[in-house]
């Protein structure tokens, strides 16, 4: 679970320094790991310092979180700091800085980065293999070796939340979700693309289970729960993954004018917060 902490409306300046004060004095991981990901969010080139000194940040969530977004952001200042961190001890950060290293480097029309080989080309099949992933011996690198399909989104929170309400809930949790996926290159959620590497699809179910705003002590709450369910491609429930994220205001500078902007912002850490987890947990029962 994240647990951000922002101080009401401000400018993009203001906010990043804010943010920029979290993720460099805060020693709670969730703090620093919600700072990151708030800075990832504001897309915005200001970000660029922080998200450079939390590659060498000590929670290799925080770690992966800064190189995805230094390469959606795309400037070649960041080049360097993302090379050195393809060499970083956690294998999910290095693979993300590579990511990274590349996208920058298509980005400005650079050379890549490190040469890519030629794939081999596999056969196409029909579905019915081994499960997410083609029948070659290895996967191909810089490949999807995963087929995923959103098949729905819901707000199936308690409350009085209308339906205009939920529906934009329920579109939050998908886009987020859908824009990690391509955000990794190892991920398609293309039919052609699995028709083309051999894959078979899992499939995701969404929903928002829990949407709350309470008062924590000087605080304000608001707090996201998710439920994602995945299945194969007959219809087989294979398991069910949750977890959640909290946004906190101080309570002096809380407006319930903002409520909609603190429930998008609370959906979107807690899917972000789970993905890593997600693909993990996609995998295994790929495999299983």
């Amino acid at each position: 679970m994240a647990v951000g902490l922002l101080a009401g409306p401000a400018h993009a300046d203001s906010r990043v320094g804010e943010l920029t004060k979290t993720l460099t004095t805060s020693s709670s991981d969730k703090a620093r790991i919600s700072a990151v990901a708030a800075l990832a969010r504001l897309n915005d080139r200001s970000t660029m310092k922080p998200l450079v000194g939390a590659l060498v940040d000590p929670n290799p969530q925080v770690r992966a979180l800064a190189a995805a977004a230094l390469g959606r952001l795309g400037h070649k200042s960041a080049l360097p700091a993302l090379k050195a961190a393809a060499d970083d001890a956690d294998p999910t950060v290095g693979a993300r800085a590579k990511e990274a290293a590349i996208a920058v480097a298509k980005a400005n029309h650079l050379p890549a980065p490190w040469p890519v080989a030629a794939p081999a080309q596999p056969q196409a099949r029909k579905y019915g293999g081994r499960a997410g992933f083609g029948r070659q011996a290895h996967a191909v690198e810089n490949h999807p070796d995963l087929y995923v399909m959103i098949n729905s989104s819901a707000d199936d929170s308690p409350g009085k939340a209308d339906k205009v309400a939920r529906k934009a809930h329920s579109e939050i949790l998908k886009q987020t979700l859908s824009a990690s996926f391509k955000a990794t290159p190892l991920v398609t959620t293309i039919e052609a693309d699995a028709q083309r590497w051999g894959l078979d699809p899992r499939h995701l179910d969404l929903s928002v289970i829990k949407l709350d705003v309470a008062q924590s002590g000087q605080f304000i709450e608001i707090e996201a729960q998710l439920r994602l369910a995945i299945s194969d491609d007959k219809g087989k429930m294979l398991s069910f993954l949750s977890g959640g994220a909290k946004v906190q205001i101080p309570k002096r500078t809380f407006n319930a004018k903002y409520l909609p902007s603190l429930r998008k912002e609370a959906i979107e850490n807690a899917m972000r917060g789970m993905f890593d987890k997600l693909l993990t947990h996609l995998r295994d029962k790929s495999q299983s």
